[in-house]
């Protein structure tokens, strides 16, 4: 079982770390599944946009919903957030070399969203990264079962833990 997580304090680096890991990866030709996130500021006072890039079609899917210039409640839009998780369930059928998710959030943490998608992905050997906030990371770590490497919220650092599960994949194979 490969999983690996990573967390950043800054507001959207996991995001963006994310993106331009998928990014690099997919220009150099790996296969990958999952989403990505990005945010785009809104004006007058109003939070973010939320969309997820699904991996590796690109389409991309508006999770949150304009509840209001004041609202406090939640944002995301559950029924488009299942509609991300369909057409990456989908996706694994193409053995891709990793599962990116964005998040591993509250949907995840009860047992909704991605979570049995992660759950799957490790069942048929593909290695899985999750952006973690420190939120959810408890709960993402009894789901893990202590057996998630925690990786620094670097571009190369993940590029080396991806080429380390490579290795030992050619290692087992010899």
């Amino acid at each position: 079982m490969h999983l690996a997580y990573v967390t950043t304090t800054d507001r959207g680096a996991t995001d963006r770390l994310l993106s331009a890991f998928a990014e690099a990866l997919t220009d150099a030709g790996t296969p990958l599944a999952g989403v990505v996130q990005t945010n785009t500021e809104c004006a007058d006072g109003y939070k973010c946009d939320m969309d997820l890039k699904v991996l590796p079609t690109g389409e991309t899917i508006r999770i949150s919903q304009s509840l209001g210039k004041n609202a406090r409640g939640c944002r995301l839009d559950p029924a488009e957030l299942e509609r991300a998780v369909g057409l990456v369930t989908q996706s694994l059928n193409n053995a891709p070399r990793l599962l990116i998710i964005n998040k591993f959030g509250k949907h995840e943490a009860d047992g909704r969203g991605f979570r049995p998608i992660i759950a799957d992905a490790l069942e048929r050997g593909i290695p899985v990264l999750v952006g973690l906030n420190q939120l959810n990371i408890e709960r993402f770590q009894e789901f893990a079962d202590g057996m998630a490497d925690a990786l620094e919220p670097d571009i190369d650092r993940l590029t080396d833990w991806l080429g380390s599960l490579s290795q030992i994949e050619t290692q087992q194979t010899a």
